[in-house]
C-alpha cells in the first residue's frame, strides 16, 4: 500500500507493524510526532502495547531496559538534549545486550538553543554500543525501523535509526507500507536466550572486577563485528522480499566506481549530493557519491573498496567534533584509509549545523573544491565550513 507520510509517521507505522509490546517516551521537538502517533494507535486499539508516559528521556530508556529484560519487544524515540539525558542508560542497554530499537530525529544540541537538524546528538553517542543507521528518505526510515528489529533481536544489540529532524521528520513523501503479515514474516520475534524470570534466575548488571569487565566489553565488540553479517543479510533479504534495498546495507554507491572525486555523505543531504553528481556527470566531470548508511559498526572494508580508485574523498558532515578534524565521519574515513598503500586524499566539509540549509549550491562548492584538490594534489586544510 502506498501512502503519503511524514518521516515521523513512517517510523510510527513501522513500530506498529513490528507489533511492539512496550513503548516509553518523553516528548521533544521534532521527535514528538512519532510517539503521538503510536499513542493514538494504542488508544484506538490498532496496537496492543503498553504505552508508558514517563518524566524524562532517562526514564523512557530505563523503562525499555526493564521491559526488554523480561522479553518484551520495545521502542522509544528522542533527540538532542533528550538523547544526551539518556547517555548513561544507552551504555546500560547495550551492555545488557538488549534488542531495543530507538528512533533519533536528529536535532542540534544547545547552546545556543536550536530545534533544527544536525547530527551532533547521535554522533556524540557513537561509542555507546548501539548499531546506528542514518536514513535518506521517509521510505528508508520505515524500512530501516522494521529491519532494526530483525537485526537487534538476532545479534542482541540495540539499534538506533536516525532521521533528520524536520527535513525528513516533517517532510511528506510517498511511502510503501508493508502488510502486517509481511512485516511479521520478515522480522519474527526471536526468543531471547535469557530474560529476568523467577523460574530461571539470572543476574543482569552485577558489579564486576576489572578482568571480567574487559571480557564483557570484548564480547560486545565481537557482537558489533558479527553485526556486519546480520545488517547485510537483513538488507539483502528485504530486497528479495520487497524489491527495496539500501546499497549493501552499509554504504550506497552512486557513480563511485570510476569517479576521481567522491562525495561521502550521511542522511538526507545525500539527495542533494546525488543531484549535484548528476550535474557534474552531464558536464563530463568524474564525480561520484558514497552514502554511509550504517555508521556503527563502521563499514571499514566497504569504505576502502568504494574509495580505492578515487583521487579525492570529500567527506561532508552535519556535525562537528570540536577541536578535532571537522565531523566524526571524516576521522572515521581517514582512519579506514590510512593503511592503504594507494589511497585518495581526504578533505572534510562541515555544513548544515543547527538546521542551516544544505543546498545544491553548497554541495557544488564542495565538488569544485575537491576537483581542485585532485588537480593540485594538495589538501590545504583538513576541513572547512561551507556556510
Amino acid at each position: 500500500m502506498r501512502i503519503g507520510a511524514r518521516g515521523t509517521e513512517a517510523v510510527a507505522l513501522a513500530v506498529k507493524l513490528a507489533d511492539v509490546d512496550v513503548v516509553a517516551a518523553y516528548p521533544i521537538t521534532p521527535q514528538t510526532e512519532i510517539v503521538e502517533k503510536i499513542a493514538q494507535f494504542v488508544a484506538d486499539g490498532e496496537l496492543d502495547a503498553e504505552f508508558v508516559e514517563v518524566e524524562s528521556e532517562h526514564s523512557a530508556l530505563s523503562v525499555c531496559i526493564g521491559a526488554a529484560a523480561v522479553g518484551a519487544r520495545t521502542f522509544t524515540a528522542s533527540c538532542s538534549q533528550g538523547l544526551a539525558l539518556m547517555h548513561e542508560v544507552l551504555y546500560i542497554a547495550s551492555g545488557f545486550r538488549l534488542p531495543i530499537v530507538m528512533a533519533t530525529v536528529n536535532r542540534a544540541l544547545s547552546a545556543p538553543l536550536s530545534i533544527h537538524c544536525d547530527h551532533c546528538d547521535s554522533m556524540a553517542e557513537r561509542d555507546s554500543g548501539w548499531i546506528t543507521i542514518y536514513v535518506e528518505s521517509c521510505q528508508e526510515a520505515l524500512d530501516s525501523t522494521i529491519q532494526a528489529y530483525r537485526i537487534a533481536e538476532e545479534i542482541r544489540l540495540p539499534v538506533m535509526v536516525c532521521l533528520d529532524g524536520f527535513v525528513l521528520g516533517h517532510m511528506m513523501e510517498p511511502v510503501e507500507v508493508l502488510a502486517e503479515d509481511e512485516a511479521s514474516e520478515f522480522a519474527p520475534r526471536r526468543k531471547p536466550p535469557y530474560i529476568l524470570d523467577p523460574k530461571r534466575p539470572v543476574t543482569m548488571g552485577a558489579w564486576t572486577l576489572p578482568k571480567y569487565y574487559a571480557i564483557f566489553k570484548k564480547q560486545q565488540e565481537q557482537a558489533m563485528q558479527d553485526a556486519r553479517i546480520v545488517v547485510a543479510r537483513a538488507n539483502e533479504e528485504f530486497r528479495n522480499r520487497f524489491g527495496r534495498s539500501y546499497g549493501d546495507g552499509f554504504v550506497e554507491r552512486y557513480f563511485a566506481e570510476d569517479a576521481d572525486v567522491v562525495l561521502v555523505t550521511l542522511g538526507s543531504m545525500t539527495g542533494v549530493a546525488r543531484e549535484v553528481v548528476d550535474e557534474y556527470r552531464r558536464k563530463g566531470e568524474a564525480v561520484g557519491l558514497v552514502k554511509i548508511r550504517t555508521f556503527r559498526p563502521f563499514p571499514i572494508d566497504k569504505i576502502r573498496e568504494s574509495l580505492k580508485h578515487a583521487k579525492v574523498a570529500a567527506v561532508v558532515s552535519r556535525d562537528i567534533s570540536l577541536g578535532a578534524f571537522g565531523g566524526a565521519a571524516l576521522a572515521e574515513v581517514r582512519s579506514a584509509l590510512y593503511d592503504l598503500e594507494e589511497r585518495p586524499r581526504v578533505a572534510g566539509f562541515v555544513m548544515g549545523l543547527g538546521g542551516e540549509d544544505i543546498s545544491t549550491e553548497k554541495m557544488r562548492r564542495v565538488a569544485d573544491k575537491a576537483l581542485t584538490i585532485a588537480e593540485r594534489k594538495v589538501v590545504e586544510r583538513d576541513f572547512e565550513f561551507v556556510s
